[in-house]
């Protein structure tokens, strides 16, 4: 199982980070966990596109998750000539982005249809709405969801994914609770979302600030990862991000509360289990 760091970024602009997401590469099958800015051209980074997906997993319905979805679905409709249904799985109201996404898309669908005669109808979409703890598989990829904690964001969930012996868990925006206990203990790979406390806290900028009650900070990634038998810490969606020189000093932060191997990088680390 390769996991893919298709996007590092947050909602604050960086021209080398591209939105949040996560392409998780399980034998032959693709998922894509979140959909932020730019992720199409970071999948194909990744080796991949969206034609190759068996599904796409959203975490919750912030914008920088989500923005991108509808590249997704336009690139996978036009690439499989409208032949393959994309499935979708996330929180409830999933459903209703999802359809208003494709409002949205209607003239373009429409535009597409009109002048390509092997499009004969809009995207086929398969889109499940999830309640935490709910079960199920992409093709030979097991997945399982609990809740996690990003009030006043609700519902969020994060998801645990296991193939051929090998677990990842990717929760998404969230502070520490039981929830992302349960989707990382023992995970060969825990990929969290985190924010940098001490330098969030330094910033004179109130709505700035107002992140640091619903964001995991790196110690508590590391906290968590070390209460629940993680092998691996992979830390994303970095807010303020970090440059490579200051690499060292975030997984320092995160080793003196977790013993095992923390990740960090650019778009495209790749994390082999």
């Amino acid at each position: 199982m390769d996991i893919v760091l298709t996007g590092t970024g947050s909602p604050l602009p960086d021209a080398n980070r591209a939105g949040p997401s996560t392409l998780v590469k399980a034998g032959d099958t693709h998922i894509l966990v979140d959909a932020g800015r730019g992720v199409v051209m970071r999948m194909t980074g990744g080796g991949s596109l969206p034609a190759f997906l068996g599904a796409v997993l959203v975490t919750h319905l912030h914008s920088d998750h989500v923005c991108a979805l509808n590249d997704v679905i336009t690139t996978h409709w036009v690439m499989t000539q409208g032949n393959l249904p994309l499935k979708i799985y996330g929180p409830v109201g999933i459903a209703q982005f999802v359809e208003r996404q494709m409002a949205a898309l209607e003239p373009d669908i429409g535009y597409r249809i009109e002048h390509h005669d092997a499009l004969t109808q809009g995207p086929q979409l398969e889109v499940t709405e999830l309640e935490p703890g709910d079960s199920f598989t992409v093709n030979d990829v097991s997945i399982t969801t609990a809740a996690t904690e990003h009030s006043p964001v609700k519902p969020t969930i994060g998801f645990r994914l296991e193939h051929d012996g090998a677990t990842a868990a990717l929760v998404g925006d969230t502070i520490a609770c039981d929830g992302v206990d349960t989707l990382a203990a023992g995970a060969d790979v825990y990929v969290q979302t985190v924010i940098r406390r001490d330098l969030v806290e330094a910033t004179p900028n109130e709505m700035f600030q107002d992140i640091l009650d619903y964001h995991s900070g790196v110690i508590d990634a590391a906290q968590t990862a070390a209460r629940v038998g993680s092998k691996r810490l992979a830390l994303t969606h970095m807010v303020p991000a970090p440059t490579p020189e200051q690499y060292p000093e975030w997984i320092a932060r995160a080793a003196e509360h977790f013993a095992g191997e923390i990740i960090i990088g650019d778009d495209l680390t790749t994390i082999t289990v």
